[in-house]
């Protein structure tokens, strides 16, 4: 109890005194009504854009920057303007025009122009780390997912020719129809820098001359993540290792202007301290830790409002690494009890006996109190290509034994293990799902045995280098609404995850392959039910069930809702923080 009480005392003083900062110069006065407080367990690993690729930085990312289109109010596939006014696309679908908006600043002052999104775009093309969502936008633009280290094809002339400014108008070509790459533009790490300001301050110049040096930069540290400039209705005032700080753009151009003055992101990883601010009044909206929590400790109090039931597009599960980097969750390094080999999870029968070992009823029952349903695959069932009439792995512990029995020829069962498995420090329901996977592992056998770590979120999506970690919580919100944004994320070996399970699979490689590239969504719903159920044999994934949506506020933040939430936001609330207002 002390340690919290000690973290409440520096966490409020440190909001009093970034909440002053805020005012200083500004509409002092305006009282509580004018500051949002949002308090979560995770650090916030960048604000860069061009590699944003994780909800805790999104969250604060797409509230600084726009994007050139965005989605209409609660809908996954109507899409609107934002930085640009108008497109038209010519009939084979492989150039698109954009009209810009005049009359945009960004938060340095500089008008925004044509050069700034060819800059942005270019940008991303050219970095492309693996650590962001910018291999989406090369393999729509340049027909590859991959950077120019990694595909000698890329070259600086593909590039211009794909993005370049038409006197003011953005003209975009591609190689071949993409149906989803509009949805592909509203993503946030789309969302167009102030290049101007960029170069100023060490970015890439933008120029023929440098754009080898900047092939594949990691830029989660970038300057531009250090200094932000977006043409949002919220620009950045401070950030540190606890907390991030914006306030309301006074220039900002859209018509729904700020209505809440500032807005303050505090890392406080003790859950009962953020219950404790919440009920107070001292946050607005925190990361509760899951329904039972919300159900047991928030829901009827003074003040709280919920909000359930409402659309989850989200897909998760817990990974297994099939080559664990040196150094990393290795213990002994060998199969004597002690440890694991590198190469542990690359026996399909070890991954089978994780499966059947954990147990989505209880899990559904007391994580997500009997809402949701088991998955058969990481797709959200309300995607098209989910097949209902897969079934779902079943929690079993025979199963499991079984599995587990020949696994490594018998070696498993015969010697044991002792694994480490990691979730991210403050997450309750990653917890409680890896403490219930563990209790059924070890009564399986008594040589078995499952450590729990907590770690940092930016220490767990470390680059797919030498990825560490035996086994942690690979979850996936859509980037844009098609069952190919989760299908090559999770499964294909050149996807986000794919790396850091190190699985090769070219069988299920070449039916993503098949999927993703036919227009006849009848072929290919039958394509990703073959996926579906190869997935399910080869055991890639602890499949975690679909839960509703279902999240907590303070009664007096107004524009939260069924009407507003879209879930393709990366905000908790479904919104913008513009469209909040606070009494």
């Amino acid at each position: 109890m002390k340690r919290n009480k000690i973290f409440g005392a520096v966490a409020f003083t440190t909001l009093a005194m970034t909440l002053a900062a805020c005012n200083n110069g500004g509409n002092a006065g305006e009282g509580a009504g004018s500051t949002l407080v949002i308090q979560e367990s995770a650090d916030i690993p960048t604000l860069d854009p061009g590699t944003t690729y994780d909800t805790a930085s999104g969250q604060v990312v797409e509230n600084l920057y726009e994007t050139l289109v965005g989605y209409k109010g609660s809908s996954l596939t109507e899409l609107e303007p934002l930085l640009a006014t108008e497109w038209e696309a010519n009939d084979a679908g492989t150039e698109y025009r954009f009209t810009l908006r005049e009359g945009v600043k960004f938060h340095s002052g500089n008008d925004f122009t044509c050069a700034d999104a060819e800059y942005t775009l270019r940008r991303n093309l050219v970095t492309n780390t693996a650590d962001s969502g910018n291999w989406f936008i090369s393999e729509s633009l340049l027909g590859t997912p991959a950077n120019a280290n990694d595909d000698k094809s890329v070259t600086w002339q593909r590039i211009t020719d794909a993005v370049k400014c038409d006197g003011d108008v953005l003209v975009l070509k591609l190689p071949k129809t993409d149906p989803a790459f509009l949805a592909k533009l509203a993503y946030i790490g789309q969302g167009v820098v102030d290049s101007k300001h960029a170069i100023e301050i060490g970015e890439w110049d933008g120029t023929e001359a440098t754009w080898k040096e900047a092939v594949g930069k990691d830029l989660m540290g970038s300057p531009l993540a250090q200094k932000p400039s977006g043409t949002g209705a919220y620009k950045l005032v401070g950030k540190d290792a606890t907390s991030v700080t914006a306030t309301a753009f006074e220039e900002y151009w859209g018509e729904q202007k700020p209505s809440i003055k500032n807005v303050i992101i505090q890392k406080v990883p003790e859950q009962a301290a953020r219950i404790q601010a919440f009920l107070k009044g001292d946050a607005d909206f925190i990361e509760e830790g899951g329904r039972p929590i919300i159900s047991s400790q928030l829901a009827g109090k003074d003040g709280v409002a919920v909000l359930d039931d409402l659309p989850n597009t989200v897909a998760s599960g817990f990974s297994m690494n099939q080559n664990i980097a040196q150094g990393g969750a290795l213990g002994s390094g060998k199969l004597d009890g002690q440890g694991i080999p590198a190469n542990f999870f690359s026996d399909v029968d070890v991954r089978r006996g994780f499966v059947a070992a954990f147990d989505v009823p209880t899990y559904i029952e007391q994580v997500q109190e009997g809402k949701g349903a088991a998955r058969n695959f990481l797709l959200p069932d309300s995607f098209p290509g989910y097949d209902t009439n897969l079934a779902a792995p079943e929690f079993n512990p025979e199963v499991a034994r079984a599995a587990f029995q020949r696994a490594w020829g018998g070696q498993v069962w015969e010697k044991g293990f002792t694994v480490s498995i990691s979730y991210r420090a403050g997450a309750q329901t990653q917890q409680t799902a890896m403490e219930l996977l563990k209790k059924n592992i070890e009564a399986l056998n008594p040589k078995f045995r499952v450590n729990i770590v907590a770690k940092e979120w930016s220490e767990l999506i470390k680059s797919t280098n030498a990825p560490k970690e035996a086994m942690i919580l690979s979850a996936w919100a859509p980037d844009y609404a098609d069952p190919d944004n989760f299908v090559t994320t999770f499964y294909a070996s050149t996807g986000y995850y794919g790396p850091r399970l190190n699985a090769k699979d070219p069988e299920m490689d070449a039916l993503i392959t098949e999927a993703r590239s036919t227009t006849d969504q009848a072929k290919r719903d039958e394509l990703y039910a073959q996926i579906a159920k190869r997935a399910q044999d080869q055991a890639y994934y602890v499949v975690m069930p679909a839960s509703p949506t279902v999240f907590t506020y303070r009664d007096n933040i107004s524009g939260v809702g069924e009407a507003t939430f879209n879930p393709m936001n990366a905000f908790w609330a479904g919104t913008y923080w513009k469209n909040l207002s606070k009494s």
